[in-house]
């Protein structure tokens, strides 16, 4: 398996200005500007309260469940310490609170993941959130110095891991034991039946708690800006027209997925939940924030709000109803991934084009990633 860590927000952008092609010469690709100030012919007083209320749900959310993953990392940490990290002996003397530890840790991981993926289409789109999308989500390990994580991990035990690649990758790939890296030098059977499955994970203890320990950084400090955040039009616009045409990168990563590839995947993550499940969870943030301004762009064109948000609650469905087939057990092939993925494709570019339209209508300015 290789890691395939998720395109980020400049490079997404990047993508958007060429597909929408003439209508953004206009308003060029945005600035490096905060988004606080938008041109005289923006609504300056719309109302985006939402979007605020929606982010800092999620974002104590999110830190409450981090907060009981690492409560439960210190605890295996203990009991790996207290055999001198013998993991022969660890598992031979507390088999069962190892197993449970790292069960009730998976309990809470797929809770942690769909508050995240929720909030990602305001945290990765909003520019001056997005560093938290490239540690949490999105970013890759060192090798990829363009798109690398900003942090090092330093383990209880001195080891150094230099940009070692986003929290969720490291947290879900070490639970669910498909990174190497991150697992002790034991039999990988949590459970003790004498097998190895897929899905199961014995940490190296040093690795998971530093891991928890950045993550619960990242998300207490994500809370705090969650509670600062003023949403502005420029925020909201800038949000959808990034986050919205990022479709085929996210059906490409469920295509190399072991819910499609199974043990040919080449993705170690997106185990524990369905990458169709997030795709869901983005645009349903997504949806919530066009929401918030569909009144500004009514105000220009009201036949043109309201088809964007037909059209958006429209992909919505699609990606839902491809998510409840897959959860009933339909079973979906690379070949489908491809063709799903280039309709779904299609669409967001369209919605993005649309958005990005009203925005130079209303004067707003579109940051740049």
């Amino acid at each position: 398996m290789t890691r395939s860590p998720r395109k980020l927000g400049a490079r997404i952008w990047g993508t958007a200005c060429i597909v929408l092609g003439s209508s953004l010469l206009a308003i060029g690709c945005g600035s490096d500007d905060s988004g606080d100030e938008t041109t005289a012919t923006a609504s300056s007083d719309a109302d985006l309260t939402a979007i605020k209320d929606y982010l800092t749900q999620h974002a104590d959310e999110l830190d409450e469940q981090v907060g009981l993953l690492q409560e439960n990392a210190q605890q295996y940490y203990d009991l790996a310490e207290s055999v001198d990290f013998d993991y022969d002996a660890l598992m031979q003397e507390h088999g069962d609170e190892v197993n449970q530890l790292l069960s009730d840790s998976k309990d809470v991981f797929v809770v942690a993941n769909p508050a995240y993926e929720e909030m990602e289409g305001v945290v990765a789109g909003v520019p001056r959130l997005a560093q938290y999308d490239v540690d949490i989500d999105a970013g890759s390990d060192a090798s990829d110095p363009e798109s690398a994580v900003s942090f090092s991990l330093e383990t209880p035990d001195g080891q150094t891991l230099k940009q070692p690649g986003n929290l969720f990758f490291l947290t879900e790939t070490a639970l669910y034991g498909t990174n190497p890296d991150l697992l002790a030098d034991v039999e990988q059977d949590v459970d003790g039946d004498g097998k190895v499955e897929f899905g199961e994970g014995i940490p190296d203890a040093n690795v998971y708690l530093a891991t928890l320990g950045e993550f619960k950084e990242q998300t207490e400090s994500l809370k705090a800006d969650a509670e600062d955040f003023e949403p502005t039009p420029s925020d909201a616009f800038t949000a959808i027209t990034i986050m919205t045409p990022t479709m085929s990168e996210y059906f490409e990563a469920w295509k190399d997925s072991s819910f499609i590839a199974g043990d040919d995947a080449k993705e170690e993550g997106f185990v524990a939940t369905s990458r169709l499940s997030d795709i869901a969870d983005i645009l349903e943030g997504i949806d919530l924030t066009y929401a918030q301004i569909e009144a500004m762009i009514a105000e220009e064109d009201r036949a043109q709000a309201e088809q964007t948000s037909k059209q958006l609650d429209q992909l919505l469905s699609f990606v839902e109803d491809l998510r409840d087939r897959e959860a009933d057990g339909e079973k979906f092939t690379g070949e489908d991934a491809d063709t799903l993925g280039s309709e779904a494709q299609a669409r967001a570019e369209e919605i993005a084009g649309q958005v990005t339209q009203a925005a130079q209508r209303l004067g707003v300015e579109l940051q740049e990633a």
